[in-house]
């Protein structure tokens, strides 16, 4: 498969089918909060990247913005966005929660949460994956 740019697109083989799947996913916090500032940029970048490294996604690249988060992924066919966007956010706010409850009970009081409900996904289809990791490094 080649690009817009004419650049020739690397497909993942694996069994006896191969595959180009990414997306673009946007989290952004509950209520919007500004809480992915200072450190808790990269706290937030090594948990995602934790995650990661215990699932059959790759996160190409990510940047924070103050209130959210930009992900350009890469998964596979057998596995669905709704359940990558699951794991990532059930696994994220636990971990948060587990490290910071003093820091999140400020914001959020008793409701054990840090995203919010929804999520933008975007299927980068034949946008080039070069163009995408352009945007995402350019937010925040």
């Amino acid at each position: 498969m080649t690009s817009h740019s004419g650049k020739e697109l690397a497909h993942i083989s694996q069994n006896r089918h191969k595959y180009f799947l990414k997306c673009h996913l946007i989290f952004v916090c509950k209520y919007r909060k500004r809480l992915l500032e200072g450190d808790m940029q990269q706290i937030i970048k090594d948990i995602f990247s934790g995650i990661e490294k215990m699932s059959d996604f790759v996160i190409e690249i990510m940047e924070t913005d103050k209130d959210h988060i930009h992900m350009l992924v890469s998964y596979p066919p057998n596995i669905s966005v709704t359940s990558i966007v699951r794991k990532l956010k059930q696994n994220s706010t636990r971990e948060l929660w587990k490290r910071y409850p003093e820091w999140l009970r400020r914001h959020f009081w008793k409701e054990h949460t840090f995203w919010s409900d929804g999520y933008f996904v975007c299927s980068i289809g034949e946008t080039s994956p070069e163009t995408v990791r352009r945007y995402i490094e350019n937010q925040g």
